[in-house]
């Protein structure tokens, strides 16, 4: 069985990575417990709302796996071919993830958030040649296959009957369903060396544009501190996590990492309020819950849950953005423990966390996990010193770190500076050690979690016909409360307004990157040389957010 202290162990000189000649993450995952006898051990439960309760054994994972492998070998697919994913946290999900891995294909995990001309976008950008999506989502996403893609196949996951109008279309569509009942089992993994491809997620990009970023199958194995100074596992551990499969986070954390080390998984599917985590935590006996700063100030604020209400839970977990000192507070007083939590990227995942080995600093990170050599560089390019504000630098040889932006070489190279990768995050350590995270110097809006790239936003809500210019801003509104605003310079004469912005927004872009909020300008603030202001914008916009209060004291 592959072991933490097998490829990473502590010496005289530190902590050393001890990287194989061979290593695929769908083996580590899944096949090594089969070989193991714990193949009859739940990996996965899905709670959905319309659906019920779904459970798979690691057997299970395995089999359902390996008949998507056959699937994808009879599609022709080759080593390194993409495979685009948007489904809803199903059991198809993983068996699909997985399935690609095994067989030597890409990944390329996609948000069920995303519009139809979003995942269009993807779709040509990866060259995917296959999509997998739920029956329920094509009739929303069948326009894509009129875009110039390299798609050839659909395969229509979930229960149901096929929709009716799939036939005559210039690629296949298939019902995943039943691939998956009538297959055989392809019992073959690909003999992946660690720095193969995996899989390819897409971020925000300076651009306006996703940007893709390519793991390896050794983003697992990079993933190993966190197993033991984030996670804290313990045999038997049983993880909530609150999120879907196809964010870089969730990904990892509640899929990749805990079936690793042969923990069970529980996520959930469909509508849902502040009661349905600890309600589901209790009925599953879960003993780790994951989530973001969003759904523990719910619960807290919304639900009247205490520990003894979730017995069995033992250890909490948060990442996406800052958790308050007063929620972290009032979640010790309620449930009697703290939520550890942790920093990570796109293309690097987690690697800053506050463990139990140290007590929690409101309003620090919390520290480097051992393993990973990271270093904080002045404007200088030299370590910062203690209490001086740097930025992030990885080591290249980190096994953790991605491999490249997806067909951006100059990006790429321009990412990475005497053997680091500059993150362009900034941070300072105190001399405790503790990392106080400052942020990016970019404009990227961090909302309720998500990371929204501004430019994204207005490359979109410029093809409006009455919109001459926008500029969009993560507006804080409250304490931990960042909405997307659009600040707009209608063209002459329009008389667009701002409700109609908004249903422009929501029809063109996810709805967690659409804007809330809409101001509508004359001209922006800007520097001699036309840059816009944003950072005089937003303070202009905090101030004006103020006057109601003052006027009401």
């Amino acid at each position: 069985m592959i072991k933490f202290d097998d490829l990473l162990t502590q010496n005289a000189n530190g902590w050393q990575w001890h990287i194989p000649k061979h290593f695929n993450i769908a083996y580590a995952c899944v096949r090594q417990h089969v070989e193991q006898n714990n193949g009859n051990k739940t990996a996965l439960i899905i709670e959905d709302d319309k659906l019920g309760t779904c459970e798979l054994s690691y057997a299970e994972l395995d089999s359902l796996s390996g008949r998507f492998v056959y699937t994808l070998k009879e599609l022709g697919l080759n080593a390194d071919d993409r495979v685009l994913i948007r489904l809803p946290n199903s059991s198809d999900y993983p068996v699909s993830f997985f399935g690609c891995l095994k067989q030597g294909a890409i990944a390329v995990p996609t948000s069920t958030l995303l519009s139809a001309p979003e995942v269009a976008y993807l779709a040509k950008d990866s060259g995917a040649k296959v999509l997998v999506t739920a029956k329920s989502m094509w009739p929303e996403l069948k326009s894509i296959l009129a875009e110039d893609t390299q798609l050839s196949a659909v395969l229509l996951a979930g229960p149901g009957e096929m929709p009716s109008d799939c036939v005559g279309l210039n690629v296949q569509v298939l019902d995943l369903e039943e691939l998956l009942n009538t297959n055989p089992i392809d019992d073959s993994i690909v003999a992946s060396t660690p720095d193969d491809p995996a899989y390819l997620v897409y971020t925000s990009g300076t651009t306006g544009y996703p940007k893709g970023v390519l793991h390896a199958h050794r983003s697992l194995i990079g993933r190993l501190p966190a197993s033991r100074f984030w996670f804290d596992f313990k045999e038997g551990d049983r993880i909530m996590h609150s999120g879907k499969f196809n964010w870089t986070y969730v990904l990892g954390s509640a899929l990749m990492d805990p079936l690793f080390h042969g923990h069970t998984v529980i996520v959930h599917e469909g509508a849902n309020d502040a009661s349905t985590w600890p309600n589901l935590i209790a009925k599953h006996d879960c003993t780790i819950f994951i989530g973001v700063p969003t759904i523990y100030r719910q619960i807290i604020q919304k639900t009247e849950f205490k520990g003894s209400d979730v017995p069995s839970l033992r250890h909490c977990m948060s990442a996406g953005e800052h958790l308050s000192d007063e929620m972290l507070l009032a979640w010790r007083e309620r449930f009697g423990m703290d939520v550890y939590e942790a920093i990570g990227m796109s293309e690097f995942s987690y690697y800053i966390s506050q463990n139990k080995q140290q007590p929690i600093r409101p309003g620090a990170a919390g520290f480097t996990q051992p393993g990973h050599d990271v270093v904080l560089l002045n404007e200088e390019n030299k370590p910062a010193q203690s209490g001086e504000e740097g930025m992030i630098a990885i080591p290249e040889s980190d096994p953790g770190l991605f491999l490249n932006y997806w067909q951006l070489p100059e990006e790429t190279e321009k990412a990475r500076h005497s053997g680091y990768f500059f993150t362009g995050d900034y941070a300072r350590i105190d001399e405790d050690g503790y990392i106080w995270f400052v942020g990016r110097k970019d404009d990227i809006i961090n909302t309720f979690g998500y990371r929204v790239s501004p430019h994204e936003i207005e490359r979109v809500i410029k093809t409006h016909p009455d919109v001459a210019d926008c500029v969009a801003l993560g507006e804080e509104l409250g304490k931990d409360k960042v909405l997307v605003s659009a600040c707009i310079i209608l063209t002459p004469n329009a008389t667009t307004t701002e409700a109609e912005i908004l249903s422009f927004g929501n029809s063109h872009l996810a709805k967690y990157k659409a804007p809330k909020i809409v101001h509508f300008y004359d001209d922006f603030p800007r520097t001699k040389n036309g840059k816009v202001l944003r950072k005089q914008m937003l303070a202009e916009l905090a101030e004006q957010n103020k006057q109601p209060a003052t006027q009401g004291a």
